[in-house]
């Protein structure tokens, strides 16, 4: 796990903020709840790519098992929360994922190749956050955070091979005009707490 930790690193353009840390410790109900709304859209996001592109024999097949295990994760996330006597309910989004998806192609197959990119950026950002968060956390969220770096990682891998395959070779730099992006939106300072919010003063 160190190894795609590793991987990880070296693909993020930057590292979480202290400040945001900090921010998801003095905010653990809000990030519970957050982290709820984040599974679900990531079975949403897998499922809608299952609906457009039905001919993609190597997309439906890892889409299909990225949903279920985002939906157990979002089933897991809640079952913390009940123990905790978090209640889940709606949230204003964070402008992270509409930030990336902003520059998302309208036509295909650039629209495919975007999406599955931005699908890789968020899985990598999940999966370094868990990991930073992990050392901070009481035992039982914090084995729970760990145990979730494996599948991420290998849901950020899964998006990045399939845009490398719906391009016909190399996204690298397609790829690096969204890490750009994300970079702006982990840095700067946000208004409002979320998973994927930049840090709040």
């Amino acid at each position: 796990m160190i190894e795609a930790l590793q991987e990880i690193h070296d693909f993020l353009p930057c590292r979480t903020p202290q400040q945001w840390i900090d921010n998801a410790l003095a905010n653990q109900d809000l990030m519970l709840i957050d982290h709820a709304h984040c599974e679900k859209k990531a079975a949403s996001t897998a499922l809608s790519l299952m609906y457009r592109y039905v001919d993609n024999n190597n997309l439906l097949n890892k889409m299909s098992r990225l949903a279920r295990e985002e939906l157990r994760h979002f089933e897991q996330v809640l079952a913390i929360m009940n123990q905790r006597g978090v209640e889940y309910g709606h949230l204003t989004p964070a402008r992270y994922a509409a930030g990336l998806r902003r520059e998302v192609r309208l036509e295909d197959p650039g629209r495919l190749i975007d999406v599955l990119i931005v699908g890789a950026i968020i899985e990598a950002r999940s999966c370094e956050r868990f990991a930073a968060l992990a050392p901070f956390l009481d035992d039982k969220l914090a084995d729970f955070y760990s145990s979730l770096l494996k599948s991420e990682a290998r849901h950020y891998q899964d998006y990045l091979k399939l845009a490398e395959q719906a391009n016909g070779g190399s996204v690298d730099e397609r790829v690096q005009q969204f890490l750009d992006i994300e970079q702006c939106l982990i840095l700067e300072p946000d208004t409002e707490f979320r998973f994927h919010s930049g840090p709040v003063q």
